[in-house]
Order: structure tokens, then sequence, then C-alpha cells
């Protein structure tokens, strides 16, 4: 070492010593001669670590040694909590480029990991920072997973989608871009295949659940709680316990793999439940066994219950929603009741919502139908009946003509009258009367209210209802206004999507909050708003419906109607599906069934298996009425992630 010394934080060193430019520079047969080195030895955590360095690539002047050190003074990775038009760093001030790695909450230390590797690689040529998705504009596509903002003044900022880290790297040093912003090329076509002069729509890679499949595919999930079953061993696993779940699924499909996450996750929440027994069925390596039990589209859930009975899971891909479907499978439906006590205890039942059919003995066409809407709703709602002399008795008590039903929640009971006995036409009494008077609208809810076929009447707000605002709408949510609109309301804190369809309505200019908003979706396609300067009450709101139908308010706007087509005439799967039972679309045709028919008889695929095989009068009418076609659906292949189990050590997987 020639010289050394200490200027504020830095140390400088000076040699003309062999040996230690070939030891830095180990891999160049030439000695290099007038390099600068920046030493990172704050970084290291163990004094025998040897240090990172960095070679300053730009000729050795006052200036550029001035700019290098001013460079490597900077964050390794900062973090971003703006849009990146507004960014500005050093980096930008000294003509570099800012990369910003776009990170989503579920892998946050992945990407921070990611971001770390290429700030190393990119140390002194650009700056790179890691930014939440919930920062950028709504316009972006979700698979867009690198933005890029070059210092040149007015440049827009470029939304990218690369593969790996060395797709950056080769972006800012040999300036290599993908093609930037929202679209993806067409993959090429293998060589010396001809396109016949057809000219190909352009496809776009927006799947979201293969995006996460493939983000969380070295993850590996905790299945030693779900058994794995073969052509062998299903009839076998059944055999041992009275209530069996099994996931049907497809290895290489990715809705198939999202769902395994959430099914790992049921079975932890269910383990040391000894009466439930949690399986899966590859269908990939076991298709005659799918067919077998009707399996024709993936994922699916069926709930095997005694005396061969299944029942076939259609809600929601949650863990919630699959855990209490699961719950609620283990009570047959509907209960018999046959004294005053058994009902009177069945309605202090205070976990979930329970349905009581009144009957008396001269009523079978009703009593049928109610039998029948039970076997449809099972796993959904637990459903009782009761058809003894002295029903007369509990409909006086109960302030219910007779036939009734009573809709038992833990805080009140409603009582509904039928007047049409059918098993569609109850159940479809039934979902209404599960419907909530004055909803908070979610992602999941969402399609409930939306296949009312009503507009909606949505208070959008920042946090939680006014005490004021809140009684004002439930004046509004009376039965007879609910017949002509649905009053509800949108948390945009716990609906973040709410923002969105704002954005929608009204541009960027958003108005203030709370937004009270007259949505008519399904004629017209008409959004109005709520006078600003007016309080939301009874009667103010009630005098602006009438004006907005009787067309003296104009539309804040309109929304387009046109069909929303498949990109590509391969993709257009809803021509390939029968339709679903449009009067109760969530209960499917087919939902309930029996295995042993299925093994004995082995119906072609596509059709519904018998009724459950419970003994009861009814059961016959029930049966014609379920033993229809099930939609075939069609499949999304998408990449295939590891799903490993551990038999020793297990690993939780949090849900998507």
């Amino acid at each position: 070492m020639e010289a050394a010394f200490v200027y504020d934080s830095l140390k400088f060193a000076l040699t003309t010593e062999v040996m230690v430019l070939r030891s830095i520079r180990s891999g160049e047969p030439d000695v290099p001669s007038s390099k600068l080195f920046f030493c990172h030895c704050k970084a290291a955590t163990d004094l025998d670590q040897p240090c990172r360095r960095t070679l300053m690539g730009q000729p050795l002047t006052t200036l550029n040694i001035h700019r290098f050190l001013k460079l490597m003074a900077e964050p390794l990775v900062a973090e971003a909590t703006e849009d990146p038009e507004k960014v500005s760093t050093t980096h930008l001030h000294l003509g570099l480029p800012l990369i910003f790695i776009l990170a989503h909450e579920e892998t946050l230390e992945a990407d921070k990991g990611i971001a770390e590797f290429v700030a190393w690689q990119l140390l002194g040529k650009a700056g790179v920072l890691l930014l939440s998705r919930s920062s950028i504009s709504l316009d972006v596509l979700p698979q867009c997973n690198v933005a890029l903002k070059t210092p040149e003044e007015g440049a827009p900022v470029k939304y990218l989608v690369l593969k790996d880290v060395e797709e950056i790297i080769a972006l800012v040093e040999n300036g290599k871009q993908s093609e930037p912003t929202q679209e993806r090329e067409e993959e090429e076509e293998e060589e010396g295949e001809e396109e016949d002069g057809e000219n190909y729509e352009q496809e776009i890679q927006d799947d979201e659940v293969v995006e996460s499949v493939v983000r969380d595919r070295k993850r590996e999930l905790p299945l030693e709680h779900i058994q794995t079953l073969t052509e062998d061993s299903f009839a076998p696993a059944l055999a041992k316990t009275n209530f069996t779940a099994v996931l049907f699924y497809a290895s290489w499909e990715a809705v198939s793999l999202v769902v395994m996450q959430s099914y790992a996750e049921v079975a932890a929440r269910l383990q040391g439940t000894p009466e439930i027994t949690l399986a899966r069925v590859n269908c990939w390596d076991w298709p005659d066994l799918c067919s077998q039990q009707n399996v024709t589209q993936f994922p699916t859930i069926k709930m095997y219950v005694e005396a061969g009975r299944w029942l076939a899971y259609s809600g929601m891909w949650g863990v919630e929603e699959m855990l209490r479907f699961i719950e609620l499978s283990r009570t047959s439906c509907p209960v018999k009741l046959t004294t005053a006590e058994e009902v009177e205890d069945y309605l202090r039942i205070k976990t979930s919502v329970s349905v009581l059919g009144l009957f008396d003995s001269s009523m079978s066409e009703a009593r049928e139908a109610f039998v029948g809407a039970g076997r449809v709703l099972s796993g959904y709602v637990t459903t009782g009946i009761y058809h003894e002399e002295d029903a007369q008795i509990l409909s006086h008590k109960y302030k219910a003509p007779l036939p009734a039903l009573l809709l038992a929640r833990p805080e009140a009971r409603t009582v509904i009258q039928l007047s049409k006995f059918s098993v569609q036409d109850v159940v479809e009494v039934i979902r209404r009367a599960l419907l909530e008077t004055f909803p908070e609208i979610t992602v999941d809810n969402l399609p409930e209210y939306f296949q009312l076929e009503k507009p909606l009447l949505l208070l959008f707000s920042d946090g939680a209802l006014a005490e004021s605002q809140e009684g004002e709408m439930r004046r509004l949510a009376t039965e007879e206004h609910r017949e002509e609109f649905v009053p509800c309301w949108m948390n945009l804190k716990r609906t973040p999507a709410g923002r969105g369809i704002l954005k929608a309505y009204f541009g960027s200019s958003l108005p203030p909050l709370p937004l009270l908003l007259w949505i008519n979706l399904h004629s017209g396609g008409q959004v109005f708003a709520f006078p600003p300067d007016q309080l939301v009450s009874e009667a103010n709101v009630l005098a602006w419906i009438e004006k907005l139908k009787s067309g003296q308010e104009i539309p804040s706007t309109v929304l387009s109607g046109d069909e929303w087509k498949p990109r590509l005439p391969a993709y257009d799967f809803l021509s390939m599906m029968e339709p679903s039972l449009p009067e109760f679309t969530i209960y499917s045709r087919g939902s309930v069934g029996s295995y042993q028919k299925e093994e004995e008889e082995s119906p072609p695929r596509g059709k519904a298996s018998p009724g459950m095989a419970r003994e009861d009068p009814t059961e016959d009418s029930v049966v014609s009425e379920l033993e229809k076609d099930q939609p075939t659906g069609g499949d999304l292949r998408g990449t295939a992630p590891r799903l490993s189990a551990r038999e020793k050590q297990a690993k939780r997987h949090a849900e998507l």
C-alpha cells in the first residue's frame, strides 16, 4: 500500500502491488491499471467475510470520482410509497435510470431479495426501488412486474413484463427492452410453419390465477393431512369414515393448484376432527375414476356422507366458505322434528341461519317441495321440517300462516308464507330471504345482489358509516323499497376494488366521500350521483330517485353496453357450456347424488345422479327435478408448480 487517508466517512487507499491487483481482478489475464474500487465493508457481518467491491467504469477524473462516491452513498434499495412519476432521486439527477420492482404484499420478502440482487448488479448504473402494487395506477396490468423511469425530462414511466433478473440487468446495461407497458408479443411459430396469410389477434397474458401459481411455484404445501386417493384406494377410504371431502383436480391446471392452497388450509383447520376426512384425486393420473364420479370440470369438491350420498360444492374457493360447507354437510337436511320442544331447540341455534318448514299433514305438495329444497341447499344452510298434527298450534305461536318458513337468525326471526310449491321456487324464496336488507357489498357477495337485476343504491364510504347515515339508509331498506332497488354500501378500506369502480365512473377526478350512487347496470347502464350539497336523508333520497326516474336528472356516466367477447374463438368457453340455473346459480344442478348408484350403474358423463338415498315419500319428485344434465365447463391450462407433501415437517402456506 503506497498511501492511505481518511476523509469524512470514507477511507482512501492507493496501491501499486501487482499481487493485490491480481487478487482483485483474478478473472483477467492482464493486470489492470488506473482502476477505482469501492469496498462495501460495512455490509459484511463477519470480519472474516470478504467485502463486496464495485468497480467504477468511467475514466478516473475528479468529477467522475465525485459522482461515483455520491452514488455509493445512496441506499442499496429504497422503498417508494408514491407514484413513480413523482419519485426523484440522486440517480435521476446524475442522469441514471430508476428501476422499480413491483412488490406484492404476499411475496414482500422474496421481492426484497430480488431487488437487492438487482441493486448489487446495477450499483452505480441505476437506482433500484421497491414499489408496492397499491401505489401505482389501476390502469397498469397486474402481470407487469418492473417499471423503468429514465432521466429524460417528460419521459413517461414504462411498465414492463420481464421473465428474470437477467432481463432487468440487460435492460440497463445493453438498453435491451422487452415490449413495454401492456402487451406481450405473440410467441413465434415453429420454424417452417406457415400462417397462411391469416392475421392472428395478439394474445395478452392477463390471468392473475396463473401468475399467482407461477409466483408461488417453489412454495411447498403441507399436504400430509390430505389423503391421496387412487382407483384402488378410493372406495375403501370412503368406507372408513362417514364424512369424506374429496378434491378432484388436475396437476397441470392453474385454478386447481390455487384451490389446493386453500384446501390445505382447510385440512389444517379441521385437524383433530376425526369424523371428517379430507382427500384428493389427481384426475390427470386417474381419469377413469374421475369419470366414474361424474367429475367433468376442475377443480371439483364433493362431500361424501353416510349411506353413499354425496354433495357437490359450488361456492367460492375461499377457506372459510369451504370449511363452512364441509361442516354443514354433516347435518342431513332437512332435519325431521317431531315435537314442539325439538322445534324450539332447533330455532335456538345461534351459530348460523336455520330454516324451519311448518306444514300440516294435508300439505303434501308444499312439504315435498321443501324437502327437495332442503336437499339442494345441504351444505349451505341448515333446514328442518315439522309436519305433525299439532302444526297449527305452532303456527299460532310463531304467527306463521301455513304453509310457512321460519328463518332463525342469531339476532331475529323472519316468517315467510309459501305460495308456490316447486323445488326451484322454494329454493329461490330461501335464497332471497337469506340476503341482508342493507348489505355491505364486497367482491364475494356482489354476484348475489347483482343477479337480482335491480338498480343498486350504493353508498361508497371511506371506512365505517356514520350512525346518522346508516340510520337513513336503513330506512330506505324497507320491503316496499327493496322491490324497486337494492340499498347497500361499500367500505373502500375493506374493499379497495371500489376505488377502481369510482375511477371507471368518474375518471381521475373522484368526487368526495361518502358518495351515494344510483347504478342501473341491467337497463341502460346509467349511473347517477346524489347531489353533494344535499343531506343524505330518506326524504331527500326518495325525491331524488323520483327525479331521475322521470328524466329530470342527467346521469354522471353511462356504462358501455358492449358484450364481453373472448379474445379468440378458441377461448369462447361459455359457448361450450350449458347455462346454469338462472333462478339459483350458486347451487348447481346435480349438487346432490348417490355414490353407490354411480358405481353400480356407471351413468354417462354429464348426467347428474339421482337424489339422496334417504327414505322419504317425496324422493321420486325430488329426483325428477334434480336429474338433469350438468354443465361440462372448459379447462384453464396453466403452469404446474411443485406440490410436494412433507410427511415429517409441515410448513404452513398462507392463503392467496
